[in-house]
């Protein structure tokens, strides 16, 4: 009975506790980036300092996955989750003393700027760290027959705050201050705030097991093992580089101030309904498949899911009205909602619990750094076939691949998780 529970992970006190900590973790970091985007901005009016902190994260971010995922393995997941929040809000309290008054009447703009940059780096080092830890800590926390309702919930919450995280960052700069730099020293004072109260929360969950039989394991075999066993899991890998490609062709965002000011002729505010627009219709997606579970025939809904998405993406690239952009990147959301309920699902059930921190970091390696080589591809493919002919070609190249996969995977397309919520409902009776 419990699978067929809307709220069946949301039955379990840490599992809410998680919650809590999880939309205070996202609001703030996303809230964070938003701000630090405005500053860097602010001091230089130059793009290309923003295009430098997307860089300063990534590096580190990707070059430490794998050893991240071996330490996760290793380790226990509530303390290791504390010692990532604790040093996070090191970083927080850093952001919010350089654009203290002091600091900016003092400190020339390099300075300042390298500064920054320096904690943004850092900040890519913990990311490498709080995937994998958040990945392996909620599969102790619920049961594994309710993996898919706990992926639901922790995708909305994510979706949630990632899309309020922006959305009072820019609210809280214009309103908090009685200038634009007093209200970005505030609003990073709420961030550390938020950091702080994640960090509290966190103290009402209970330490976990450590399930790894092969504590102490040479790091080179660790690592090794983790990146054969999703090479040879292929609905893993397959699962992974569905969402990889989504992920790196069907960018369109990057470009989304090129179209609000130069094709649409939206202005700021129709910029942010066209920002909002995927964001919601992910969300809105997230809590009805809470409702209707995705798990019977999840291979071809998969497919489905992001073959819709390359489509939305094409559409919005030709669109030169306002409301059908807005409606194209609507649906590119939900089609994203309903593939990544599946891949976090399929990445649950999957993965055996000794390498749950692994697999993760081989997925933030794949899936986190296509995000930001998305962003730089959509900016490179406009600039030289221009935005709108890029934005289609990403769009192209995400239907080209979801195809491939459907023919070359026969088992891609037959995968039904059913069996697998089952065996563990057994398991656990």
């Amino acid at each position: 009975m419990a699978k067929k529970d809307p709220y069946a992970a949301l039955r379990y006190r840490e599992f809410n506790i998680f919650l809590i900590l999880r939309f205070a973790l996202v609001f703030g970091w996303s809230m964070q980036f938003i701000i630090i985007e405005w500053q860097v901005y602010s001091l230089t009016k130059d793009p290309w300092s923003l295009g430098l902190i997307g860089l300063m994260e990534i590096i580190p971010a990707f070059t430490m996955a794998l050893f991240a995922g071996h330490i996760v393995d290793q380790k226990e997941k509530r303390n290791l989750l504390a010692i990532c929040i604790a040093a996070f809000s090191l970083i927080s309290f850093g952001l919010f003393w350089l654009t203290s008054e002091d600091v900016t009447q003092n400190w020339s703009t390099q300075n300042i700027l390298y500064s920054i940059y320096a904690l943004v780096f850092f900040g890519g080092f913990l990311r490498s760290f709080f995937g994998p830890t958040i990945f392996s800590l909620v599969a102790l926390i619920v049961p594994k027959k309710i993996y898919p309702n706990a992926a639901t919930w922790n995708s909305s919450t994510w979706q949630m705050a990632s899309v309020l995280g922006p959305a009072f960052a820019g609210f809280s700069i214009h309103w908090l201050g009685k200038n634009d730099q007093m209200g970005v020293h505030y609003s990073l004072l709420i961030v550390f705030g938020l950091v702080l109260l994640s960090l509290f929360v966190l103290m009402f969950i209970k330490k976990k097991p450590i399930l790894n039989p092969k504590i102490g394991e040479p790091i080179i075999e660790s690592l090794t093992e983790g990146v054969k066993f999703v090479f040879k899991t292929k609905v893993i890998l397959g699962a992974i580089t569905l969402d990889m490609i989504a992920v790196l062709f069907g960018g369109a965002i990057a470009l989304l101030p090129v179209f609000a000011q130069d094709i649409l002729k939206v202005g700021s505010e129709g910029f942010g309904v066209l920002r909002a627009a995927p964001a919601v219709g992910a969300f809105l997606t997230m809590l009805v498949t809470a409702y209707i579970p995705i798990s019977k025939n999840a291979g071809m809904k998969l497919l489905a899911a992001i073959f819709g998405f390359g489509v939305c993406i094409i559409v919005f690239g030709l669109s030169s009205i306002f409301w059908v952009s807005v409606v194209a990147l609507f649906f590119s959301g939900v089609t994203d909602g309903v593939s990544m309920v599946i891949r976090q699902t399929i990445l649950q059930l999957k993965t055996p619990d000794h390498m749950r921190g692994r697999v993760a970091s081989v997925n933030s390696m794949f899936v986190g750094s296509s995000n930001e080589l998305g962003a730089f591809e959509s900016g490179l493919t406009a600039k030289l076939m221009g935005t709108v002919t890029a934005v289609v070609f990403g769009g192209t190249m995400t239907l080209i691949t979801v195809v491939t996969t459907g023919l070359v995977s026969p088992s891609f397309r037959k995968l039904d998780l059913r069996k697998d919520i089952e065996e563990h409902e057994r398991e656990e009776l």
